[in-house]
């Protein structure tokens, strides 16, 4: 069988707020909904670093609404950090904080780490992706700019890599794009295609 034809056989949902999340999803060409009507507290262990962060969150996403599925359902939750100098670099609280995390940013290469769990009822697999990221030195301006223009509280790391701080920004990227906007497409189309060929 099609493997896109055996993924659509199930009821995929997408546990995410995120508009970038939705839209990659959809670019893989399958059907799912969006279930995000749970305030999950996103605390972790202060031991935890780097991509064992995300991998955590995503798993913790996941058993808030594992209980909710049904047989041939399949649950995708995913959570996304930047990580720069040993240090998490979250969502900004306002923009003068966006505004600071990008000043930190610049001239500089951080990691970006996604970890994504994949549920159904009896199972679940996670697995992270890694991405490299150089900035090369950004002006105040050019901050300034982007901040106000694009208001990036909702974003880690106050930045977009798909909006205009991209283009003008980033030198290169190591790794999946796709992973820095949020969701590592290809290697969630095959975890997923694993996933049900277990089923």
């Amino acid at each position: 069988m099609y493997d896109l034809e055996q993924l659509n056989q199930y009821n995929i949902i997408l546990a995410s707020k995120s508009p970038r999340r939705h839209f990659l999803l959809g670019e893989l060409g399958i059907k799912f909904n969006v279930v995000a009507n749970h305030e999950v507290d996103e605390s972790y262990p202060e031991y935890l670093k780097a991509e064992a962060i995300p991998l955590y969150l995503a798993k913790l996403k996941a058993h808030y609404y594992k209980p909710l599925l049904a047989e041939k359902t399949i649950l995708i939750t995913a959570d996304t950090i930047v990580w720069l100098n040993n240090e998490l670099i979250g969502k900004p609280q306002d923009t003068n904080d966006a505004k600071t995390m990008l000043r930190k940013l610049s001239g500089q290469m951080h990691y970006v780490y996604t970890g994504v769990c994949i549920a159904s009822p009896d199972k679940e697999m996670v697995f992270s992706a890694e991405s490299k990221v150089f900035f090369r030195n950004l002006t105040g301006a050019e901050i300034d700019y982007y901040v106000s223009h694009y208001n990036p509280v909702d974003k880690a790391g106050a930045y977009g890599i798909q909006e205009w701080i991209g283009y003008i920004g980033v030198e290169r990227i190591e790794g999946s794009y796709y992973n820095v906007m949020g969701l590592p497409v290809q290697e969630l189309y095959s975890m997923l295609i694993h996933f049900v060929d277990r089923e």
